[in-house]
């Protein structure tokens, strides 16, 4: 265990009321002996989910189910939120010390953490990549829940973060069709990089045995049972957070007798749950994030000084980002990221 030069302060990302945040100074206790302390180099916004903690949106009856795994606070604030961190070890157990990691940690430049929550990043992973870890675990964690079977025809409904990494992971299954449905059809460029078909709602083919929703809109759902062949599965993927949605159950759900499914990443989905854990999921996300190909998500990059700001273009629709990436102050590997956030 290294223990020598421990900074005595930390500075982290808070929300702390309804679409307001700052960044606040933060004093860190000593690693104990089964923990280490990290330092940030990268860390990823997950547009939709922390749009929701920016908006104070968070239901009240599932405040505690929705608590990120090292958050502080409670909703709707001041809380401290996110888990897309990607970072090195600079104190902590042996074997550990120098290591790049991801943790499901909000957005801070140093923390103390159990070595128990921290994911390896292998070699042929670069570190800015690494912060998709979290999403591609909530993808993988979908898969399981589906079971897509040799020769299904699937449609991934909504191709923002979530809908693009499903995608980009089923277009390597021997599927009869898969298709990434959107509104917006400047989202067809990031089919193209994927190799994936792309189709506007009112093109998409129907008779689907898995339609994959994930655009948060009932307009999605309501095309999604459309889309869906007789007795097929929806695997809802959306956080409706405290809207309402309405449905025409009367029509395609009743009559084909379809079937919704939640898909949530907070546990194992129940057709792994027996064979694997959390630690299991987040180690096959993070090793197939060795393909290039998910850089087409990694949309942007600003300096950890500016998150209040990045936060607010996201939230107003300033700033358009499937992930935007957060660079903390100093070195790392991977090529220097552009400090201008895209607008």
């Amino acid at each position: 265990m290294t223990n020598q030069s421990s900074p005595k302060h930390a500075t982290a990302y808070w929300t702390t009321a309804k679409e307001h945040g700052e960044l606040r100074p933060e004093q860190l206790p000593v690693p104990g002996p089964d923990e280490a302390l990290v330092r940030a180099l990268y860390s990823g916004i997950s547009k939709g989910t922390e749009m929701v903690v920016h908006a104070g949106a968070v239901p009240p009856r599932v405040a505690e189910e929705m608590r990120a795994p090292r958050q502080e606070g409670h909703f709707p604030g001041p809380v401290k939120f996110g888990y897309l961190s990607v970072g090195v070890v600079e104190e902590g157990p042996e074997g550990w010390v120098g290591q790049r990691v991801f943790c499901l940690n909000p957005h801070q430049d140093r923390y103390v953490t159990p070595v128990s929550s921290l994911t390896r990043i292998p070699d042929d992973v670069p570190s800015r990549r690494a912060v998709l870890t979290g999403t591609v675990e909530t993808a993988v964690n979908a898969l399981w829940e589906a079971g897509p079977r040799l020769g299904d025809r699937v449609a991934v409904v909504g191709a923002g973060l979530v809908g693009g990494m499903v995608a980009t992971l089923l277009r390597t299954f021997p599927l009869g069709r898969l298709q990434l449905v959107d509104l917006d059809p400047g989202r067809k460029q990031l089919a193209e990089t994927l190799g994936i078909d792309f189709a506007h709602p009112d093109d998409a083919l129907p008779d689907c045995d898995i339609v994959f929703h994930c655009s948060a809109s009932q307009e999605g759902l309501a095309r999604s049972l459309q889309l869906a062949g007789d007795e097929a599965d929806v695997i809802e993927m959306s956080w409706y957070a405290n809207r309402e949605v309405t449905l025409p159950l009367g029509e395609d759900f009743h009559a084909r007798r379809l079937s919704i499914r939640a898909s949530q990443v907070g546990v194992v989905a129940r057709a792994r749950r027996h064979r694997r854990t959390t630690a299991d999921r987040l180690n096959l996300a993070v090793s197939l994030l060795k393909d290039p190909v998910f850089d087409a998500f990694l949309t942007g990059t600003s300096p950890f000084a500016e998150l209040p700001n990045v936060v607010q273009d996201l939230a107003h629709g300033n700033l358009d980002a499937l992930c935007h990436v957060v660079a903390y102050p100093g070195d790392d590997n991977d090529q220097q990221p552009n400090r201008e956030h895209q607008r």
